[in-house]
């Protein structure tokens, strides 16, 4: 896999996929249950993918479903200069996501996720909880199978809870972000790949707001 991948298009990236797999388009739309013409129009760029789209085309491909979510512009990952009303523009692409999964009932909010940050933090405090951290961080890594800020993000995170870089506050708040990835009850469980990963995401979005300086 490129690193590029998060900042070109979904059409571009999904030809990119495609090709690598040796699928046809006729293939990808038998796999997906998504006819040719629809597929065709999202690839060319004259439809936009809707999120249960996405999720068809990454269970398929065997990608973490926020690469295409953010190839198809949906705003998963915080970047410094955003304001906070992005990370509601991301909310409510996740809501819209899981409404079309099926999969998840309840109402999916910010506020859910930092009440369970809150939690991890006082666990992240302790020695089992920092032992966790440093015990299972890369294998969960592994397990996600994934590359860009997402990821790329976490890894900053944990290089720096490892090196004891930051205040107490601060070591605290990141212990509670890379708890919250390793741990795979949370908001959104894990086992509902990859959509149960999203929450993951915001975790990290408010995680890097708070204590990462770029």
């Amino acid at each position: 896999m490129v690193e590029h991948r998060n900042s070109i298009t979904l059409g571009v990236l999904l030809r990119e996929l495609l090709k690598e797999r040796s699928l046809s388009m006729r293939k990808f739309s038998e796999l997906t249950g998504i006819d040719t013409a629809t597929i065709s129009r999202i690839i060319n760029g004259k439809r936009k993918a809707t999120p249960q789209h996405l999720e068809k085309f990454a269970d398929c491909l065997g990608v973490p479903l926020i690469n295409l979510f953010e190839a198809a512009g949906y705003a998963i990952e915080q970047r410094q200069e955003e304001s906070d009303s992005d990370i509601h523009t991301s909310v409510d692409a996740i809501q819209a996501l899981l409404k079309s999964s099926n999969v998840y009932d309840d109402e999916f909010s910010v506020a859910h996720v930092e009440q369970k940050l809150e939690s991890y933090g006082l666990y992240a405090q302790t020695e089992e909880g920092k032992s966790s951290i440093y015990k299972d961080f890369d294998e969960k890594i592994k397990s996600v199978g994934s590359i860009g800020p997402f990821i790329s993000k976490l890894k900053e995170l944990y290089e720096k809870f490892s090196l004891g870089k930051g205040t107490i506050f601060e070591l605290t708040v990141i212990g509670s972000t890379l708890l919250y990835f390793i741990i795979p009850v949370d908001v959104i469980p894990d086992y509902l790949f990859p959509i149960g990963y999203l929450d993951d995401a915001i975790a990290v979005q408010l995680t890097t707001k708070a204590v990462l300086k770029k």
